[in-house]
């Protein structure tokens, strides 16, 4: 029987091809950059700080961090996601190191940080993978960023996401992503739907992690808001962006 963990690593792989079409996955306008920049750097220990990005993907944050002084490690299931980093990477002439592995098995090492961007939804068991992090960051922070989506959007939130996901259909946008994940996967990931700042608060205090902090991200969504493409997307806007931070 295919394990959870093959059916995820060939979900992933496929999806290589299409992730950074959205522009959720990879920012292409500077201000945006700048923005999540900036958060970055007020959210995490300075430079040179050793981080570990989990759930690398094709390397947005892991890029980002690196290019601004960053020890980066960037740790992902899928070796095709990885393969891509890499050469964005060498492109943008930055130094990163990858570790091809499950998310709640990280590379051992003492880092100041581990951050991770829409990842935690994955896991079958978050609170014991937010343990393993601790364990590669026993005296450092944890930063997990995060947006509303899915069970944890709110009504007006939810008349949004059904609007651009409309404004894209009549587009005739190619999609993110290059099919749907398999709910036999989803059903065992009990954050999944979507979870509010609430709950994932609550996630990470149940694990080594201990007090975590939330602080919502407006510069970020008014960059994310100011990049699209027109007054109509605009209008609709952009998910609530936010971020839990906890440790040290």
């Amino acid at each position: 029987m295919t394990s959870t963990i093959e059916r995820m690593r060939t979900y992933w792989d496929a999806d290589a091809d299409t992730y950074d079409r959205g522009s959720d996955h990879t920012p292409r306008s500077s201000l945006e950059r700048a923005a999540w920049a900036g958060a970055l750097r007020r959210l995490l220990p300075p430079p040179p700080a050793a981080v570990l990005d989990v759930g690398a993907g094709t390397g947005f944050l892991t890029l980002l961090l690196a290019a601004h002084g960053y020890d980066v490690t960037a740790l992902d299931l899928s070796p095709r996601m990885l393969d891509r980093l890499r050469s964005k990477a060498s492109a943008a002439g930055v130094d990163v190191r990858t570790h091809e592995g499950p998310a709640d098995d990280p590379p051992s090492g003492d880092f100041a940080a581990v951050v991770q961007r829409h990842v935690l939804w994955t896991q079958a068991d978050p609170v014991r993978t937010l343990d393993a992090w601790r364990g590669a960051a026993p005296s450092g922070r944890l930063l997990l960023l995060e947006s509303m989506w899915g069970v944890a959007a709110g009504p007006a939130d939810r008349v949004r996401i059904r609007a651009r996901r409309r404004l894209r259909e009549l587009r005739r946008e190619p999609s993110s992503h290059h099919a749907e994940l398999d709910p036999a996967v989803t059903s065992a990931l009990p954050l999944a739907g979507g979870a509010t700042p609430e709950r994932l608060v609550e996630v990470v205090e149940s694990s080594r992690w201990g007090a975590a902090r939330v602080e919502r991200l407006r510069d970020v969504e008014w960059a994310a808001r100011r990049a699209l493409p027109g007054s109509v997307d605009r209008l609709i806007g952009v998910p609530p962006r936010y971020a839990i931070s906890a440790g040290d």
